[in-house]
């Protein structure tokens, strides 16, 4: 029976020196922050309108320009040192957020309101602008309220924040939708419509650069901030801004923009401190 004994444990021994020693599990290699990503690419990605003056449009030698539009290019010049490192992806209201959520592009700059229902689908920075929806129709209209509108057509652009409110707020209200804003401006001049809502500040806008239309006083619900917007989760991304929008606020920088771009397309009461947000500051 010892016999037997011995080899076995001599058999049990040598398993034990072949078996090899398990080295403790390398701690994960720390993934590259967003901004390494984008400073190795070289490029920021912005998302911008292109129909939309002041705030973001093409002019006539095929620039991206506006207001938006020069936020975006400050923040590639601070983040990659050169204004020219931004590639623009141009926008329709309804593709702002699935364009942030499969990563076309690393910002929204594209006047977007803050809404709870939007929160919960991006992670919106401190805010640039604010904004309260209005409706535009001709001078010679029989509409002079809101209430006129419940039997009559109103003309909205998908995905806005007018379109979100209407639909919620109004859902037996005829309502007429585009893609784009200026198909929904070329909509109400052609007379598909009886109103057009919109943001008050794109409305004075076109209403001044074409005489014959008003905008109702009256406004569909509380003025709202407008903010840059990330991907959800993004907090690094949206953090940087928040810190370059309280930096850009010491320097005046949005106040400069709107009087490039804004200043001229308003009534010339308007009050700077009424349409901007300086430095993020929000007060609502």
């Amino acid at each position: 029976m010892k016999k037997l004994l011995l080899p076995l444990l001599a058999v049990a021994v040598l398993a034990g020196c072949d078996k090899k020693v398990e080295e403790p599990a390398k701690p994960a290699a720390a993934a590259a922050s967003y901004l390494d990503k984008i400073k190795a690419r070289d490029k920021l990605i912005v998302g911008v309108f292109t129909d939309k003056p002041p705030f973001g449009f093409v002019n006539e030698a095929g620039r991206y320009v506006g207001f938006d539009t020069d936020i975006g290019r400050q923040f590639a010049k601070d983040l990659l040192g050169d204004e020219n490192k931004v590639e623009f992806v141009a926008v329709e209201p309804a593709s702002r957020i699935p364009f942030l959520q499969s990563d076309k592009v690393d910002l929204i700059l594209a006047n977007m309101t803050v809404t709870p229902e939007r929160k919960e689908a991006v992670d919106f920075t401190n805010p640039n602008l604010k904004v309260a929806v209005q409706a535009l129709v001709p001078n010679d209209s029989a509409v002079k309220s809101l209430d006129d509108l419940a039997t009559r057509t109103t003309i909205v652009t998908t995905g806005t924040t007018a379109d979100i409110w209407l639909t919620k707020n109004h859902p037996d209200w005829k309502l007429l939708k585009f893609e784009k804003n200026s198909e929904s401006l070329q909509a109400l001049s052609a007379g598909r419509g009886d109103a057009y809502a919109q943001d008050n500040l794109v409305l004075f806008s076109w209403a001044k650069q074409n005489p014959g239309y008003r905008v109702l006083e009256e406004k569909l619900g509380d003025e709202a901030p407008i903010a840059p917007a990330v991907k959800k989760g993004n907090t690094e991304l949206r953090d940087w801004v928040n810190a370059e929008l309280a930096k850009l606020g010491e320097e005046k920088f949005l106040l400069k923009l709107y009087d490039q771009y804004v200043r001229k397309e308003l009534s010339d009461d308007t009050k700077p401190e009424s349409v901007i947000v300086e430095g993020g500051k929000w007060q609502g």
